[in-house]
């Protein structure tokens, strides 16, 4: 019985820790401080050398729960990065992925070989072990503080956080095995890197396409899906680490290639996996707090202090420099994104490779990894907005979103339903202003059902379906967000509809069909309206742009901030004989046709 209760105790000791960390969660949202952070000071206070006092040195079990942490973290990672946002980013971000990674170890290491007396490759096998950013922590304080980045800026950073963990632990592993065995040259470190990394390629692209297979073709039973996708992530993993591949690369790829493809059940396996990530992260993170032993930090505080400001400062920004130098990004949004590269759980779990196998020095990595982690979470992570708004990285901020409800359809997968209240000053109810692939489907309103016909004129606070096609549901977000119109809305307008200056072309021809050239997609509306009126913008200024006019509505030193979109109307009247010609010859034709 005294065995029974021993697992009884620590059933519920782990129980209370996770609710901790959960809890926990509402003091770093209301502070904005990296959950990282309080989940790791959680662990660190329950564990032996904090007040908790629980005996936990179990590294193995830690190791275990750390890489199905990572793992279904970099494939919900990869799930929720849209393809179009990774083509955007691919070459600056996947060149801050592996020539970064190996910049910021190889400058990190001559400060660590002269701190700590070590040789060359135990310095580099330190400074790859913090050589990664963290995109969780990167994330959640730019949401958490209400940031919103520039297109390029914020893609860039989504891509390579996503994308430099496989890569910076493919680089310690072999760092380890190099220490470990000593007598292989760096020319096989890097083979068996290639091929590692060519090997995860293959599976995941595979392990991905299967998954996608697997949802369309065969009939689950209902609520099975994301079980199985989350499951079947975890398989890649574990395939591609059994036959020496890198599991971690297969996984976010895998992960990139179901979120991009039309499958069902896709909102459920989202919400699914964005709770099963966090389950996971918390577990893993309060894990690695129990396994630091505050004294030793003390005694490694300095060595470990002078390594991250080498690698804040010099090595991090160094490697942004010189890897984003062929991609013209200014200087502003390079010194951003040197700034944000936090470090984070990533870090101390790779620090626990050394422990794993015993090897020498290895209380020495974790406790270093540690201090380095804390540092940038509280330096970095509490500075993030304010470098944002000095560097002039950060947009005016998001209208309130209004809460979405998103519905699959089964039999078929081009169509969603997609439902909204209705606010009093959205600009659907203002105008009656949607994109041509939506379609109302109905209405309910005080708890009736109606067909849209029936509810003429629609009311606030009424709630509205739409069937739209899963890619483009986000796009309606706006028209249905409650924005009080301004203090003196432009006569020329066709209705109070606003966007900042820096969405881009491509956003708003995703939303109304627009045919815009590749290389302008990433340009923002105030640059596109520089360019047209060729001198410094004025307000009032209106641009063409396909069927839809930009009008300048805020201009801030010389720079559009604030853009009206002019939308046709059927029954607008053309204001010249040409045109008037020009309609009557477009609705000849259509008639014809």
């Amino acid at each position: 019985m005294a065995a029974l209760d021993t697992v009884s105790i620590g059933i519920l000791l782990g129980a209370l820790l996770v609710l901790a960390g959960i809890m926990s969660s509402l003091v770093a949202l209301r502070f904005g401080a990296p959950l990282l952070l309080v989940f790791l000071i959680v662990g660190m206070l329950a564990g032996e050398g904090g007040p908790g006092g629980i005996r936990f040195d179990d590294v193995h079990a830690t190791y275990v729960v750390g890489s199905i942490a990572l793992a279904l973290i970099l494939f919900d990672g990869g799930l929720r990065t849209r393809l179009a946002t990774f083509r955007n980013a691919l070459a600056p971000a996947l060149t801050l992925a592996t020539v970064g990674v190996v910049l910021t170890a190889a400058l990190t290491a001559p400060v660590a070989r002269y701190m700590l007396g070590m040789s060359w490759p135990e310095a580099l096998l330190v400074g790859a072990v913090v050589a990664s950013t963290d995109a969780a922590a990167v994330f959640f304080l730019v949401h958490a503080r209400g940031l919103r980045l520039r297109p390029r800026v914020g893609a860039t950073l989504e891509v390579e956080s996503g994308s430099n963990d496989p890569f910076a632990v493919l680089l310690t592993i072999l760092l380890v095995e190099y220490l470990t065995a000593g007598d292989q040259s760096f020319g096989h470190v890097l083979a068996v890197l290639a091929e590692q990394a060519v090997l995860g390629t293959i599976i995941g692209v595979l392990g991905g396409r299967a998954i996608v297979f697997v949802l369309n073709r065969l009939q689950l039973p209902q609520g099975l899906h994301a079980p199985f996708v989350t499951t079947s992530a975890l398989v890649i993993f574990g395939f591609a680490s059994v036959v020496h591949a890198s599991g971690f690369l297969a996984v976010y790829l895998a992960g990139l290639l179901v979120g991009n493809r039309a499958t069902r059940a896709h909102n459920t396996v989202v919400v699914f996996l964005d709770a099963i990530t966090w389950l996971a992260q918390i577990v893993m993170f309060v894990l690695l707090g129990l396994l630091v032993w505050p004294g030793r930090l003390v005694i490694n505080a300095v060595p470990a202090l002078a390594i991250a400001a080498t690698l804040m400062l010099v090595a991090r920004p160094v490697a942004v420099f010189l890897c984003l130098a062929p991609f013209r990004f200014p200087w502003r949004e390079k010194a951003f994104i040197s700034w944000v590269g936090l470090r984070g759980a990533v870090g101390i779990f790779l620090a626990s490779i050394p422990l794993l196998i015993g090897q020498s020095k290895a209380y020495l990595y974790f406790d270093i990894a540690f201090v380095i982690v804390l540092t940038s979470l509280l330096i970095q992570g509490w500075t993030i907005a304010w470098a944002a708004r000095k560097l002039h990285i950060a947009l005016p901020s998001h209208d309130h979103l209004p809460r979405r409800v998103e519905l699959d359809l089964p039999g078929q997968l081009e169509q969603e339903l997609v439902g909204y209240p209705v606010a009093e000053n959205s600009p659907y109810l203002q105008r009656g202003l949607l994109p041509a692939w939506a379609r109302p489907t109905l209405v309910v309103r005080q708890e009736r059902i109606l067909s849209p016909p029936e509810a003429q004129p629609l009311r606030q606070g009424d709630y509205i379906y739409l069937l739209a096609p899963p890619e483009k549901a986000q796009a309606l977000d706006r028209f249905f967000m409650d924005m009080p119109p301004p203090a003196a809305p432009d006569p020329r307008l066709l209705g109070d509809f606003f966007v900042a200056g820096e969405v881009t072309l491509g956003e708003l021809a995703n939303i109304y069909g627009l045919s815009i050239a590749p290389d302008h997609a990433q340009m923002s509306l105030a640059d596109h309206i520089a360019e047209e009126v060729k001198r410094r913008p004025k307000q009032g200024d209106i641009v063409p742009l396909g069927p839809i006019a930009l009008l300048a509505h805020q201009v801030a030193n010389g720079r559009v901030t604030s853009v009206g979109l002019r939308l046709p109307e059927d029954d607008e009247e053309p204001a010249t004989v040409m045109a008037r010609i020009k309609l009557a010859a477009r609705n000849l034709w259509k008639r014809i046709r």
